[in-house]
């Protein structure tokens, strides 16, 4: 495999009017409807990934449930290796609710105690699937708990040991840790791993304690060797820093944007498919600005459909966009 994450794989309980997907529908007190989407940050990251024509492959756990057998014939159906992907008999799927705030973010509320994400355990850890792989990929919902936090780190040693370039996205989700004081600790373990790193505006004001991303960073890098760091800043766009260069790329902002769950694992994707044709070393700055603009139209893109694991956009889609925006 090219790609293996480890990870949440959970069902998006989305505030929709109507489904397009042929999903299951849940009426919503008072009044609405929530579309059941496929998801999960790392899941989301390698269905973009496949959707370049990268071989992908998922570690994590699903109940043995409707929901769980739904999100495993959906990554299969992407053509995400499911080999992986262990079923829990007696913990269901993870659900989080997500409904739009007035001012177009995002609230989440989870149904995961437990869920059967944290369930993953350190023996069920496929070792030959992470060293014979090109990228692992991670975030910290699988962090969150004492069980799957070891099976986390178990196969964050396995990946370095094999010098597997390592790709972290923190996705914090601060009502599912116990404190915040954890939660900045496996942060900071995670970076220790890292050799790509993508973080969003807010998550870096928080790690850091810097308004000034670049100071943000800076503080990052005094700590970490980390060869390419992404901040991700939603309607603002982008930025790469690598070595000691800078790049940002303005946001390809959508008229009819519905949903912008997912964005981010779509922008990093982008990158990751653009570092597996390009390689980390060598990267000039015209290199770093089409890497950017080509996730920033991706990202742009999957906001104009509902959920995202499903529906991520071609190559073909991603670069008539670009075109059309010159």
């Amino acid at each position: 495999m090219e790609v293996t994450a480890l990870g949440e794989l959970l069902i998006d309980l989305t505030q929709n009017d109507i489904s397009r997907q042929g999903n299951p529908m849940f009426e919503a007190n008072p009044g609405g409807v929530f579309e059941a989407n496929p998801g999960g940050a790392p899941c989301n990251v390698l269905a973009m990934l496949t959707k370049l024509g990268h071989e992908t492959a998922f570690i994590g756990k699903v109940g043995d449930d409707f929901f769980g057998r739904q999100l495993k014939e959906t990554i299969e159906k992407v053509g995400i290796d499911s080999s992986n992907l262990f079923m829990d008999e007696k913990v269901h799927t993870t659900l989080a609710l997500i409904s739009n705030t007035p001012d177009g973010d995002r609230d989440f509320s989870f149904y995961r105690d437990p869920g059967a994400d944290m369930m993953l355990s350190e023996d069920e850890i496929p070792k030959n699937a992470i060293a014979d792989s090109m990228v692992f990929h991670f975030g910290t919902l699988s962090m969150t708990h004492e069980g799957v936090r070891k099976a986390t780190k178990k196969a964050l040693k396995i990946a370095k040991e094999a010098n597997v370039l390592i790709t972290f996205d923190p996705n914090l989700r601060i009502p599912l840790w116990d404190d915040l004081k954890t939660a900045r600790e496996q942060v900071l373990y995670g970076l220790k791993f890292s050799d790509i790193l993508k973080i969003s505006d807010n998550e870096i004001i928080w790690l850091t304690g810097k308004e000034d991303y670049s100071e943000g960073v800076e503080w990052i890098r005094e700590r970490f060797d980390i060869p390419l760091i992404l901040v991700s800043m939603g309607k603002e766009g982008s930025r790469a820093y690598y070595k000691d260069m800078m790049v940002e790329r303005e946001a390809f902002l959508q008229d009819n944007t519905v949903d912008t769950t997912g964005a981010g694992d779509t922008f990093f994707g982008c990158i990751i498919h653009y570092i597996l044709e390009h390689g980390l070393n060598g990267l000039t700055e015209q290199m770093l600005l089409e890497m950017l603009t080509f996730a920033n139209a991706a990202a742009s893109i999957i906001t104009t459909k509902r959920g995202a694991l499903y529906v991520m956009p071609s190559k073909e889609e991603i670069n008539e966009l670009i075109s059309k925006k010159r």
